[in-house]
């Protein structure tokens, strides 16, 4: 089940484990749209947008765990390719202890802390308890999502990408008759949709549990494995939580942008929500390539390969680039179609609204390519502290574009506040990736001679 990616063609090797990934992420947000229109269609637009206004807050907590539980990784992807498999195991041993650490911490401030932030972001009065029970809930579930995406995340730094996919895909079908079930066959509305959710992970989690103990000798840990090593924490947590903190500085400026648009009122707030939807659909493609870039490089710097990572590059910039062109044809002819899913067809202003907010995004779906896969490039190369600016680029266009073009230009501001967050950060990854290429180049000249 381990896939070796030091050896190859580097577009193959890099295409071959991105389309499992981009499935599993299909049917992830497939499950998360179903949310998003049962909400919708059957609970009002207010609900819509109660959901919606939470995505910011969101990807600034549940993006955490997700970026450090793949940052957590680096380090194992790196003794695999290096075949150093005692100490893979070690870290292994190690990523639990910080996992169940990270999770306790993150659940009780967030769920204590939620009407707090949500007050803070100006969240509209008639959508604001919609809001609260959504992402209360969500953030008691944040041990589900911990557990299901760092077994997955060490299933992907050995290189087995399709496995995780399988157990997202019974999970999304789970998630869909919960919906049903919970939403519409019980008074509990937006709480049943966040309670699906967790539920779905959980059970994700539990199946890759399985799996890997079954299946994969190679991550079984023994007690000594377990111990607390200082030093592998050090090293795990200089990984994982600058990954982790890309995200929720990212989500920063997302939140300031958010609170902007919420004074701009309900309507506007559920267009946006819709777009989001909608676009987190076709964009889950990205994270998919991005994470096939941190598990290949971090594979081939473990093996001294640094001479695969400029191909393995221009291979996953070419499949984004192809994919960046399908999605925009695709939005820019079905988008305002698509957009009713979400809402009822007699909404046109939200439609509109949505409609002006795809097509602003998808045009810069390039720009958006290439933030994800440089990004985790030079994260797998071991740059994680670095490459965490990327975010605050982000973060910075983003609070520019809430704080200083929505309130001047209201609505269209808005809809080009991604396009400007992701040419910031690209400004700032690729010549940074141009001197670490060089660097790494550089050392690897004199390493010869270093032996001697």
């Amino acid at each position: 089940m381990t896939k070796d990616m030091t050896a190859g063609s580097p577009a193959k090797l890099i295409l071959k484990f991105t389309i499992p990934l981009i499935f599993g992420n299909l049917f992830q947000q497939f499950y998360s749209m179903v949310d998003t229109i049962i909400v919708g269609r059957y609970l009002g637009k207010e609900a819509l947008a109660g959901v919606g206004s939470t995505g910011s807050i969101n990807y600034m907590i549940i993006g955490f765990c997700i970026g450090t539980c793949a940052g957590f990784a680096i380090p194992v992807a790196q003794r695999f390719g290096a075949r150093h498999f005692d100490d893979l195991r070690r870290f292994v041993g190690n990523i639990l202890w910080l996992a169940a650490g990270f999770s306790v911490i993150l659940t009780l401030l967030t769920v204590v802390l939620c009407r707090p932030i949500l007050s803070a972001m100006n969240t509209p009065a008639d959508i604001y308890e919609y809001a609260y029970w959504y992402i209360v809930i969500i953030f008691a579930g944040i041990p589900a999502t911990v557990f299901y995406n760092i077994l997955a995340s060490l299933l992907r730094a050995l290189g087995d990408s399709r496995t995780p996919v399988i157990f997202l895909v019974l999970a999304s079908i789970i998630n869909i008759v919960l919906d049903f079930v919970l939403v519409l066959g019980t008074p509990m509305g937006v709480a049943g949709a966040a309670v699906a959710t967790v539920a779905s992970q959980l059970v994700s989690g539990a199946a890759c549990f399985v799996f890997i103990a079954k299946r994969f000798d190679i991550l079984h840990i023994t007690k000594d494995d377990m111990r607390p090593r200082p030093p592998y924490m050090a090293e795990l947590c200089g990984m994982g939580i600058p990954m982790g903190l890309q995200c929720s500085i990212t989500a920063i400026g997302g939140i300031l942008l958010q609170s902007s648009v919420n004074g701009l009122g309900s309507l506007s707030v559920a267009s946006v929500a819709a777009a989001n939807k909608l676009s987190a659909f076709f964009t889950c493609a990205f994270d998919a390539m991005g994470v096939s870039m941190s598990t290949y490089t971090g594979q081939n710097v473990g093996a001294r390969r640094f001479d695969r990572i400029p191909p393995g590059l221009r291979a996953g910039m070419a499949i984004g680039s192809v994919y960046s062109i399908g999605a925009f044809l695709i939005l820019f002819f079905f988008g305002r179609v698509l957009v009713t899913m979400f809402i009822d067809g007699s909404e046109t202003a939200i439609i509109e609204g949505a409609f002006q907010f795809l097509m602003a995004n998808s045009a810069f779906y390039i720009p958006l390519a290439a933030v994800n896969i440089y990004r985790l490039l030079i994260q797998g190369m071991g740059y994680s502290k670095i490459a965490m600016f990327a975010g605050v680029c982000e973060m910075a266009a983003r609070s520019f574009a809430g704080l200083g073009l929505v309130p001047a230009f209201g609505y269209t501001a808005a809809c080009f506040a991604n396009p400007l967050a992701w040419v910031m950060a690209d400004v700032f990854l690729i010549p940074l990736y141009i001197h670490l290429l060089r660097k790494t180049k550089r050392q690897e000249e004199l390493e010869p001679r270093t032996r001697t």
